[in-house]
C-alpha cells in the first residue's frame, strides 16, 4: 500500500511539473513575442501591422491572411505553416523564404524559439486560445 501511494504521489508531481513547464514556456514565449510586436499582432481583436496578424498560424499556407499585401516569394512558398517550418523560418527568415520583406534577423536560441512557437501555436484562427 505504501509503494502505491508513493507511486501516485509520483505521477501526480510529474504531472504538475509538466503542466508548469508548457505554461512557464507560453510565458516565455509572450516575453519573447515582444520582438514581433512591432510588425505582428496575435490574440483577439489582432490586426495586420507592417506584417500580417498571425493567428491560427498553425496549419495555415503562407501568403493567406486576410486583407494582407504578401510578397510573391511568401504567396508562392509552399509553405503550410507548422512547428518545423516557423521554428526553421525564424532562426533565418530571409534564408527559409528568398525575396520575403520580413525585415528580421532571426532568433538562434533554440529555448527561446520553442517557447515562442509554444506562445504562437496556442492560438486559433479567431484569436482565442486554443483549449
Amino acid at each position: 500500500m505504501k509503494k502505491l501511494t508513493i507511486g501516485a504521489l509520483m505521477i501526480l508531481t510529474v504531472t504538475a511539473t509538466a503542466s508548469t513547464a508548457m505554461a512557464q514556456d507560453a510565458a516565455a514565449g509572450k516575453s519573447s513575442f515582444n520582438k514581433c510586436l512591432a510588425c505582428h499582432a496575435i490574440g483577439e481583436g489582432a490586426k495586420n501591422k507592417v506584417g500580417p496578424e498571425l493567428n491560427g498560424l498553425d496549419g495555415r499556407k503562407s501568403g493567406t491572411a486576410p486583407d494582407y499585401n504578401y510578397s510573391d516569394a511568401n504567396k508562392n512558398s509552399g509553405i503550410t505553416w507548422g512547428e518545423a517550418q516557423f521554428k526553421e523560418y525564424i532562426k533565418d527568415p530571409k534564408a527559409k523564404i528568398p525575396g520575403t520583406k520580413m525585415a528580421f534577423a532571426g532568433i538562434k536560441n533554440e529555448t527561446e524559439i520553442n517557447n515562442l512557437w509554444t506562445y504562437v501555436s496556442q492560438f486559433d484562427k479567431d484569436g482565442k486560445i486554443k483549449q
